[in-house]
């Protein structure tokens, strides 16, 4: 998993608020609630130490997604009275909450863009008898996506409408281009519902290695939602599903590990790694909790598990800070990638790890 889509993030130092809220729409008078739950973490936000310039920026977008309907939430980052991210959450968060720290609290953000599996949604419609010999049309709707935050942010939709005695020989013109989309979206899947008899048709004509990754789904189809083409379909297909380029990275971390390759398993080895920007994909089994604690000077490398070994760099007046949040700031600004992969795929040690850059003996577990 790349993290490009938070360096706007790190781009200013902190200190940072963070506002994690359930802005559903799914409910009666959703405002109403939006501007309730809002009001708690803004008084929490002001005895945090925030000043109501910063409270007043973040009030300005808190609920403003209004053309994202159903279920889904906000994650907004805020410092020096200025906007810094405002990002669209597939799912509302556990609980609501504020945060005003040094870091940004970006962790439950990456953890919703968890497994971000490229991908592409295919919906026919035909309502006639199964044969071209017959008036009427099929409409084809495509969209491509990275699952699961394309849930609450579309990508452009490709309409297409075939008069049924043509569609045999458009749906194979057609089957180009949706081999081109999915190309440019590298997409690990091609997911396709709708009708039976016009599906069919479309697969049977769709270019080999196309053809290979389709996933036909059933149930409905709608395509007005303003969610996700197949949304519902997509979270069955996708549920405890890696990337395919996640998938890759475990396989290449596993094979270095079994032949003593450059990588490291721990959490102490994977730190002194991040320090020389040495690291190009973390592996966490799971997010860290909010106990576990690293120190932290102003850069993203300037990381360490104990106050002395940080100064020892000539770090001055380095801070305590959430592992999490000192983790995910290196791994931007060093522009590494992530992977979170279960414990029954691979065990880390300490639940962490890393493939590195280049060898290093002294940087191994």
């Amino acid at each position: 998993m790349r993290l490009s889509f938070l360096e706007p993030l790190y781009a200013e130092p902190g200190p940072f608020a963070s506002v994690y809220l359930d802005t559903s729409r799914n409910v009666e008078h959703p405002d109403r609630a939006i501007a309730l739950r809002w009001r708690r973490l803004r008084e929490s936000l002001s005895r945090q130490g925030s000043d109501r310039a910063l409270l007043n920026v973040l009030e300005e977008v808190v609920g403003a997604d209004t053309e994202v309907p159903g279920v889904h939430g906000q994650a907004i980052f805020a410092a020096h009275d200025t906007l810094v991210l405002d990002g669209e959450l597939p799912r509302p968060p556990e609980h609501d909450s504020a945060r005003y720290s040094t870091l940004p609290e970006a962790m439950p953000l990456v953890s919703q863009h968890v497994p971000e599996i490229p991908y592409m949604a295919v919906v026919v419609h035909y309502g006639g008898l199964p044969t071209a010999k017959t008036h009427g049309w099929v409409t084809l709707e495509a969209e491509t996506g990275t699952w699961p935050a394309s849930t609450v942010t579309p990508g452009e939709r490709l309409h297409r409408r075939v008069a049924v005695a043509s569609w045999h020989r458009d749906s194979l013109r057609l089957g180009h281009r949706l081999d081109e989309r999915a190309r440019r979206a590298h997409a690990d899947a091609v997911v396709v519902g709708g009708d039976e008899w016009a599906c069919n048709v479309l697969i049977r004509r769709l270019p080999h290695t196309l053809r290979d990754k389709v996933v036909r789904v059933g149930g409905r189809t709608p395509t007005d939602t303003g969610r996700a083409l197949l949304e519902p379909q997509l979270d069955g297909v996708f549920r405890g599903r890696m990337a395919a380029h996640d998938r890759e990275l475990v396989d290449i971390f596993i094979g270095r590990r079994a032949l003593d390759g450059p990588m490291t398993d721990g959490l102490a080895a994977t730190v002194a790694a991040l320090q020389r920007g040495q690291v190009a994909a973390l592996l966490l089994n799971r997010p860290p909790g909010s106990s576990l604690r690293l120190w932290a000077g102003s850069q993203p490398t300037q990381l360490a598990l104990t106050e002395a070994e940080l100064m020892s760099f000539g770090v001055r007046a380095p801070r305590e800070e959430r592992a999490d949040e000192a983790l995910v700031r290196a791994l931007v600004g060093t522009g590494a990638e992530l992977v979170v992969v279960p414990e029954s795929e691979l065990m880390l040690y300490e639940g962490v790890g890393a493939l590195l850059r280049y060898a290093d003996p002294g940087n191994r577990s």
